[in-house]
């Protein structure tokens, strides 16, 4: 039997931190940590248990055997502790608990562990934590005037190994890091990787918050693939689940007999859409865990930004719920108080010690300054999810041209709000899942008209004010519908319209990066003036996008039907030259390369569109056309 030691694991500073929920790193103490002591290497283990009558540390290294290695309960903060002379880096384990009815519960897999077994096995893993990766070169995701394209990706079904099975970090990096820098993309973010027991969740139901899935390979594996992707220049965003954790057995749910992590009451703790347990964010302990596990992927793993999900879920107590249901708070309210402070707090913390990190809320409702700072009354987030312009669009796209001047105001409703929040556009995962289709086979038309509205869907969302998102296989008009089981329809590439559609997307992403006028001012009215908002008609609609410099104006056009129209004249700023710079409808899309001679327009002194001076167009079919001013 391996001998043990109850030398204290916890100092008495920790002991208060924890005690008072203020440990900003409690990884750093709870968990298993490699360890000296005395001489003597080991590894010290620490769990919060309140409740338990007993904890013991259970492994490879005991037979997995309860009686062998009790903890020693430090009663002021409810964290039983012990020192393991002898165990190492790979070790297996576990906690056996019993309950204060005396109930030997199933064992449970460490809520701090650093590494995790590869499902179906369920144990947490003795790993060294990874280097602290420096992210100060890169770390622009929270100044507001710069460019931010995002390629969201499912790394099980971007590209699958070879033998169909999970790819490691090592091949992740060298396949997708250079496709993504080739598209022209600035920030890479990657459906949730913290450990998860079912893959068809796409890790959006996480049992281990602390360690990196082993479906990809090591903790080590991820930091490198962080640090080639800032070596290649690009941003790292992972998405993070806050808002609750399944039910497996092994798992947090009534962790030490009673329920810890999760409220007692059902219509507090139960997510009924999604039968998960939701966090008890007004107890201090959860509150930490969560807290310092938004610090830990930022300061251990170096990425560049949280994106986190079901904002919504969490901000209303009758989410999803029917009257009586669910439970007021202290003011009789629906809103979920502690939510609210939990989420204003991790962002305050974040911009304190982290200040070049960034956050993005999937948030979907009209909740008010979600990316305002919490001094402000807001959320703090820098970033919100405008979900309410990609339905909008969508819906649009959808119709027959001929309808769509019926529904002119799905268009243009959105620059009502565009600057009420600091919005990131999302073509995301969950628009081309569930039976919704890709965003190819969304589009209206026959195969051209497919492909045309597509290109000027992508052109719109790259003119339009906000940061850009764009899933996976949306790069390449995939007629499949996204399937987490499989890779991507790379073969499609072969055919010259998908291949117009992957040339497009890398052109408006070096458009974007390249032209001030289309990322420096997103969130204030002053970087957008509409030209011509009302031609529902004709389902043209023109706007110019500015930047600091004034005089660099871009006149973003768009014709939502396939019918060429000439002579079209809009307003224009002022006299000169304005240069086509981006036409979706070129040949080199795959289009029907319809455009203004030379591909550029004198301004003429004509009034129109309340200024004095005007262009006489050539707007191509389905198509969005991008001129820049020259004077």
């Amino acid at each position: 039997m391996t001998p043990y030691r109850f030398s204290m694991v916890l100092g008495e500073l920790d002991v208060w931190l924890l005690a008072e929920g203020s440990h900003l790193r409690p990884y750093e103490r709870l968990g298993a940590h490699l360890r000296e002591n005395d001489g003597v290497q080991g590894t010290a283990f620490a769990v919060w248990a309140p409740d338990a009558q007993r904890v013991s540390v259970v492994g490879d290294f005991n037979s997995w055997d309860g009686r062998r290695h009790p903890m020693r309960l430090r009663r002021e903060c409810g964290v039983w502790e012990l020192f393991l002379p002898g165990v190492g880096v790979g070790a297996c384990y576990k906690y056996e608990i019993r309950s204060q009815e005396g109930q030997l519960l199933p064992l449970k897999a460490d809520p701090y562990g650093f590494a995790a077994e590869l499902r179906p096995s369920t144990a947490s893993i003795v790993c060294a934590l990874p280097q602290t990766e420096t992210r100060s070169a890169i770390a622009v995701g929270s100044r507001l005037n710069k460019p931010v394209s995002i390629y969201e990706v499912h790394l099980s079904s971007w590209q699958r190994a070879e033998d169909g099975g999970f790819p490691n970090w090592q091949r992740i990096s060298e396949t997708l890091i250079p496709y993504v820098i080739e598209l022209g993309f600035t920030h890479l973010e990657l459906l949730p990787i913290s450990e998860h027991p079912y893959d068809g969740s796409w890790g959006y139901q996480p049992l281990g918050l602390y360690a990196p899935t082993a479906r990809f390979g090591s903790p080590q594996g991820f930091c490198d693939f962080v640090s080639a992707c800032h070596t290649a220049g690009l941003e790292v965003i992972v998405d993070w689940v806050p808002a609750h954790f399944p039910t497996d057995e092994h798992g947090l749910g009534r962790f030490d007999g009673r329920p810890l992590y999760e409220h007692a009451d059902p219509r507090e703790g139960m997510h009924q859409d999604w039968g998960t347990l939701i966090y008890n964010f007004g107890r201090r302990e959860v509150f930490n865990y969560l807290i310092g596990n938004a610090l830990f992927w930022i300061e251990h793993y170096g990425v560049d930004g949280l994106r986190v999900d079901a904002v919504a879920s969490m901000l209303y107590r009758d989410y999803s719920r029917s009257s009586g249901e669910w439970v007021p708070n202290i003011y009789g309210g629906r809103e979920n108080l502690e939510a609210v402070h939990f989420l204003r707090r991790m962002n305050e913390i974040l911009g304190q010690e982290c200040p070049g990190a960034a956050t993005y809320a999937e948030e979907s409702t009209a909740w008010p300054s979600v990316s305002r700072p919490p001094s402000m009354g807001g959320l703090g987030f820098h970033y919100k999810w405008n979900m309410g312009w990609m339905h909008d669009i969508l819906d649009y796209m959808m119709r027959e041209p001929i309808h769509r001047r019926y529904h002119h105001n799905q268009l243009t409703f959105g620059l009502l709000y565009a600057f009420t929040e600091n919005f990131v556009l999302p073509l995301s995962h969950d628009e081309v899942v569930h039976g919704k289709g890709s965003l190819i086979s969304k589009m209206s038309g026959d195969y051209w008209q497919k492909f045309a509205n597509l290109r000027a869907l992508y052109g719109f969302m790259w003119a339009h004010p906000g940061k850009k998102l764009l899933f996976m296989g949306g790069e390449i008009a995939q007629w499949n519908e996204w399937n987490d089981q499989s890779s991507l329809d790379w073969n499609l590439l072969d055919f010259p319209q998908h291949k117009g559609i992957h040339r497009l997307i890398s052109d408006l992403n070096q458009l974007y990066r390249n032209t001030p006028a289309l990322h420096e001012i997103d969130f204030d009215p002053a970087g957008f003036k509409w030209i011509s908002a009302n031609d529902s008609d004709n389902s043209v609609i023109a706007f110019l996008r500015l930047g600091i410099d004034r005089t660099r104006a871009v006149l973003c056009v768009c014709n939502f039907t396939p019918v060429v129209r000439k002579d079209y004249r809009l307003g224009a700023p002022g006299p000169g030259v304005y240069r086509e710079r981006l036409n979706t409808d070129s040949e080199h899309y795959g289009g029907s390369n319809v455009g203004n001679p030379l591909g550029k327009v004198d301004a003429e002194h004509i009034p129109s569109h309340g200024n004095e001076w005007s262009l006489s167009l050539t707007l191509p079919p389905l198509a969005t056309v991008f001129l820049e001013w020259e004077h």
